[in-house]
């Protein structure tokens, strides 16, 4: 899962503020690199290892000159993590091409051992972005013939991906002096929203993960790109889109789960209300188990709006148990087991008084690895809670995800193959809670009654149907040998 954003400006204007201000926002997306390309004249480019503030000086400000430019923010899911694999990957010849994703591919080894090697191409990374960028290139250069670039040559590159490229990938990009594209999968996995500003140089336009980015940077959210669909901006600053492939709309459900911000709207759906009604959901399976609570505290951040709609449901006290160290970076998306644990306490500190002779009902996103939820249950006893209740309001994750989640290998799963009795065991509560499928989707669907999400995770239903029992072999393989 990362971040990103493309932007395109009036002539003679510079968006690299716009960017930055974006990838800001973005940040929890990915923590592990950033980069941005932008372009005047020729391609100027910044990418490293690190947080956006870390990444950028005021020296790269004034030489990441021009009018277009895309950003990313990178979560390593494909590749070794290194300082090769970080986005954008840009090409300058025969036509000049930067491009930014988020998501995943999941035949990129079979592109790079068959398609890409027999046109006798050679990465210089192991991140997937680098297949789709030359998918893409190779059959827009083929289509331009040294002409100007339109909607029409968009729409033929993005096609072809689409028919040789599998998996979950939102991608942004910009041809160098003639303007930004954008594509969604099919199935519409990943996120991507289009947005818009006025001013008195001319419209500004942009593209991100979340609409909270445009927000922040100043544009206005115009819509989400369809399943299958590609958008080109040109010259004379008129979108154009068109939706190539019909597939049935699946996004991922747990981007309202967990990974975007709470002041989002992704698919017409806002984030927060869809969170509110999550912990909603949970009041009445809580009553069924007849137990009582003293209070509900949630594991911050992604819990804290679940965690209030649920207290009120119950009539229980909301109560922030929990400080959280907002310089440790998310610990979901740390790239080892032994950097999440050595994080979680540097992380998270406990207010005595929330916990002591309480009977605590602790309320998270998720739970995946069992790590946190191990290390939260000892701390509240630790504090002195009597009863230590633990609650997620996602159900049990136990399929790996190949669209673009760090968790591709079945050992991960703590739930897997155990009961939730036997999970609450394993993290030390007294009892453990989890959401149904069939309520977490109701509850993030709300009134968007159409809205079919992909919950692989959760199911095992890979929407892209290319999913066999020897493609979650072979990727868990690469996954194992990677660490």
């Amino acid at each position: 899962m990362c971040g990103f954003i493309a932007v395109l400006g009036p002539e003679g204007q510079h968006v690299i503020q716009d960017v930055l201000t974006g990838l800001l926002a973005i940040q929890h997306r990915g923590q592990d690199a950033a980069g941005v390309v932008s372009f005047e004249g020729k391609f100027h480019a910044r990418k490293a290892r690190g947080l956006v503030r870390e990444v950028f000086e005021e020296r790269h400000l004034e030489r990441l000159r021009g009018n277009l430019a895309v950003g990313h923010v990178r979560y390593p899911t494909v590749g070794s993590g290194s300082e090769a694999d970080a986005q954008p990957f840009w090409l300058q010849f025969p036509t000049g091409i930067a491009m930014a994703h988020n998501g995943n591919v999941t035949n990129f080894h079979e592109l790079r051992r068959t398609q890409l090697a027999d046109r006798a191409i050679p990465l210089a990374s192991d991140c997937d972005l680098e297949a789709i960028l030359y998918v893409f290139a190779d059959e827009l250069c083929r289509r331009l013939e040294g002409g100007a670039v339109e909607a029409q040559h968009i729409y033929a590159a993005a096609r072809h991906v689409f028919e040789h490229v599998r998996g979950a990938y939102s991608v942004v990009g910009i041809v160098a002096g003639w303007g930004l594209f954008a594509f969604r999968d099919p199935y519409g996995i990943k996120p991507i929203v289009l947005g818009r500003r006025d001013g008195p140089g001319g419209p500004s336009f942009a593209v991100a993960s979340e609409s909270v980015v445009l927000e922040v940077a100043g544009y206005e959210r115009v819509r989400d790109l369809a399943a299958g669909e590609a958008l080109w901006i040109g010259r004379d600053r008129e979108p154009r889109s068109e939706v190539l492939a019909a597939r049935p709309h699946r996004p991922c459900v747990f981007e309202y789960v967990y990974f975007a911000r709470p002041d989002s709207v992704l698919d017409g759906v806002s984030v927060h209300a869809a969170r509110r009604r999550l912990g909603q959901a949970l009041a009445e399976p809580w009553r069924r188990t007849g137990l009582e609570a003293d209070v509900v505290i949630p594991v911050p951040e992604s819990a804290c709006t679940a965690a209030q709609a649920l207290a009120e449901a119950l009539g229980v006290p909301y109560r922030e148990g929990f400080v959280k160290n907002r310089y440790v970076g998310r610990t979901f998306i740390m790239p080892s087991d032994a950097e999440r644990v050595s994080s979680i306490r540097h992380k998270l500190n406990p207010i005595r008084s929330e916990f002591a002779g309480k009977r605590v009902l602790i309320l998270d996103d998720s739970i995946v690895r069992g790590n946190t939820s191990r290390q939260i249950a000892k701390i509240a006893r630790d504090m002195g809670a009597t009863k230590v209740y633990m609650a997620s309001y996602s159900p049990p994750l136990v399929h790996p995800c190949l669209y673009g989640i760090d968790m591709s290998t079945r050992r991960e799963f703590v739930a897997r193959g155990r009961t939730a009795e036997d999970v609450a065991r394993l993290i030390g509560a007294d009892h453990l809670l989890y959401q149904s499928v069939e309520d977490m989707v109701a509850a993030v669907r709300g009134d968007h009654a159409d809205l079919r999400f992909c919950r692989a995770c959760f199911d095992g239903a890979y929407p892209t149907g290319d999913v066999t029992a020897r493609v979650l072999e072979t990727i868990e393989d690469e996954r194992l040998a990677a660490q």
